[in-house]
């Protein structure tokens, strides 16, 4: 890449460092931005910078939000005695886009997995007990991705809110095992919301 500009090289190089973004993607993608006009390429950036500047997590579920509290959180027409558990903010987007829950949500920003070296104590599992500790839920829905280690998490999760009088639920199975509820259509996650089923707890000796 002699022949390109110190900044177009470096510009490639954190494009590539995106997820999902390979070398030539990102080499596309720089070209393209060299190519629009100045308001376009500068307005990219100031998204950037803003989001930046004022997005953070919201103090009660930790979804995205631009306050102290999301949008979600302030709404007074969502269920307030359901809450749905979910490890990342675009899954609580995708449930949100199935149309059919109304409920709360708690986001646990990540999942058990311990060949990563991420326990318990990196989530926000505390925040979570501590929500179903004071509030008055009627139910509990666990919607961790049906992997390994999601399946893990819930259980993890499950067996630390054993001791709340507090029904668990699980979503209904017609999402594939190893997906990810990001990438799972609407239609299929509304009728696993719908669908829902208790959740068995095997209590753990201490």
């Amino acid at each position: 890449m002699a022949e390109l500009s110190d900044s177009v090289v470096h510009m490639i190089e954190q494009l590539a460092r995106l997820p999902g973004i390979g070398r030539k993607s990102a080499e596309r993608l720089a070209y393209h931005l060299l190519r629009v006009p100045d308001a376009e390429a500068y307005a990219l950036a100031d998204s950037i910078r803003h989001v930046r500047e004022n997005v953070r997590y919201c103090d009660i579920c930790f979804n995205l939000a631009e306050s102290e509290m999301c949008n979600l959180c302030r709404d007074p027409s969502r269920d307030q005695n359901t809450v749905c558990i979910v490890q990342q903010p675009r899954d609580l987007m995708a449930l949100e886009q199935s149309g059919t829950y109304r409920g709360l949500y708690h986001v646990l920003l990540g999942r058990i997995a311990p060949l990563e070296n991420i326990g318990p104590d990196q989530l926000t599992i505390d925040g979570l007990v501590e929500r179903v500790a004071n509030g008055n839920f009627t139910e509990v829905i666990m919607a961790t991705n049906p992997t390994v280690e999601g399946d893990g998490t819930a259980l993890y999760i499950s067996n630390v809110l054993s001791q709340y009088d507090v029904p668990l639920t699980r979503l209904a199975r017609g999402i594939t095992t190893g997906s990810i509820l990001e990438h799972t259509n609407k239609e299929i996650l509304a009728d696993a919301i719908s669908g829902r089923q208790p959740l068995t707890v095997r209590k753990t000796e201490q």
